[in-house]
């Protein structure tokens, strides 16, 4: 079996998942398919695509010193094949562990 072949048997919210834990080194990932509230959307209609919408959180040492834009941009690197091959929307919290875990003072 190819590489190919099995790529396109994963989901597309498991390769989503594995490609940033590899790129980014996330200690968070929450990824949540909400494509079901986009099915009745024009540019949905024609398509057969089903896993075309999703929210994430990411949590990366990474992001650390890193704009919000910086952030996303690094986010839309990672996933440029699955932008060009049917990814439609990704809507993006990305944090740093500090920005998650309050001091203790």
């Amino acid at each position: 079996m190819s590489i190919r072949s099995t790529t396109t048997l994963l989901s597309r919210a498991t390769r989503i998942k594995t490609k940033l834990q590899s790129s980014l080194s996330a200690t968070v990932i929450e990824l949540d398919d909400v494509s079901y509230q986009h099915a009745g959307h024009a540019a949905m209609k024609e398509s057969s695509e089903q896993e075309t919408h999703f929210n994430l959180k990411i949590v990366s040492e990474k992001f650390e010193g890193v704009n919000l834009v910086k952030r996303h941009r690094m986010v839309y690197e990672v996933l440029d094949d699955e932008l060009k091959s049917g990814l439609h929307a990704l809507s993006i919290v990305a944090k740093t562990p500090k920005e998650i875990t309050p001091e203790v003072k």
